[in-house]
């Protein structure tokens, strides 16, 4: 029999159970519980995968104004005009009584569950630039946009808010940046587009793939330095209604609307985009994280219609795998 240790210079440890600490990585061990021998390799967004989560207390079909983190979230609105809200702690969703004042679907929300911005959005009465402040305990009203519009993609805090693009019908190109107080016209956008969605901050952003048209999307990204609008690396699937977290360095978006439905999810390393694991379920959807390793998809349009999934992304600091012969 071969002796490891003389070829390698070293033992195999055993261990009880699987290790967690990414000190191991490029090891190899035996694991006395399952009698498997098993190597640690590295983890990262490229090994990440989608799980499934508690579902929606109400069904949400269509873009939804989410914030939060995957184990802290808020959603809220609902096509066309609920103003029914949820908290999600990592488990489930917990209906929250603290409604929106002015019930709206395909609405942006940026910041956190105790500090968020509800951005414009569409009910019966029309197209509006509706803004409304959230304190974790109740909604509301303050100054609105400059343009009416839905389906805008945002990113920064509630202090700090950049609203980009959107639609009022037709695709616009507009962006306006929020001060806390109010809201002013800034750079637009190089190209047009609505429900497409954004990752970062006030000053440093990246604006992703969008609709064109009710059947033409398109692959462009965008990136925000805070004065001007850069085209870099195209993602590979165009799509629009699709989930988003990260930063400008190191993101994911999800899910999506087209033709048809997405589950893709594509990894921004802040150079280009790769295909990773895929969404259980295609669907448009809203998407909230803290990063490209920690997200949460819930809601929005599938086939064959069920508005309340969840589904939670988590991509680990390492991979074991077991080793076989044959």
């Amino acid at each position: 029999m071969t002796d490891y240790k003389k070829i390698q210079g070293f033992e195999v440890q055993t261990l009880s159970s699987d290790p967690t600490e990414t000190g191991w990585i490029g090891s190899i061990f035996y694991n006395s519980t399952s009698g498997t021998f098993k190597t640690v390799k590295p983890g990262g967004v490229t090994a990440g995968t989608w799980a499934s989560g508690g579902n929606l207390n109400t069904a949400r079909s269509s873009a939804l104004g989410m914030v939060g983190t995957q184990n802290d979230a808020y959603i809220y609105g609902r096509y066309l005009d609920g103003t029914e809200t949820e908290n999600y702690n990592g488990t489930s969703w917990t209906s929250n009584p603290a409604s929106i004042n002015t019930g709206r679907g395909i609405s942006q929300g940026t910041g956190t569950t105790t500090a968020a911005l509800g951005i414009g959005g569409e009910y019966p009465g029309g197209i509006v630039g509706l803004t409304e402040s959230y304190n974790g305990t109740s909604w509301t009203e303050v100054n609105d946009l400059n343009t009416a519009r839905y389906g805008g993609a945002g990113a920064g805090t509630q202090g700090a808010t950049l609203e980009i693009a959107g639609r009022n019908p037709g695709r616009l190109g507009n962006v306006e940046s929020w001060n806390g107080t109010s809201w002013t016209e800034t750079t637009d956008v190089n190209t047009v587009g609505g429900t497409g969605k954004a990752v970062g901050t006030q000053t440093d952003a990246i604006f992703a793939t969008r609709d064109t048209s009710p059947s033409a999307w398109i692959t462009n990204v965008e990136q925000w330095n805070g004065s001007s609008w850069t085209e870099i690396a195209d993602v590979n699937t165009a799509r629009s209604d699709y989930g988003s977290s990260g930063t400008t360095s190191s993101a994911i978006i999800f899910g999506g609307y087209g033709t048809p439905l997405k589950a893709n999810t594509e990894f921004w390393n802040g150079t280009s985009w790769t295909e990773v694991n895929d969404l259980a379920t295609a669907r448009s959807v809203a998407g909230t994280g803290s990063s490209s390793t920690s997200a949460l998809a819930a809601g929005g349009y599938s086939v064959p219609g069920n508005y309340s999934l969840t589904e939670e992304w988590t991509a680990p600091d390492l991979v074991i795998n077991t080793l076989t012969t044959s």
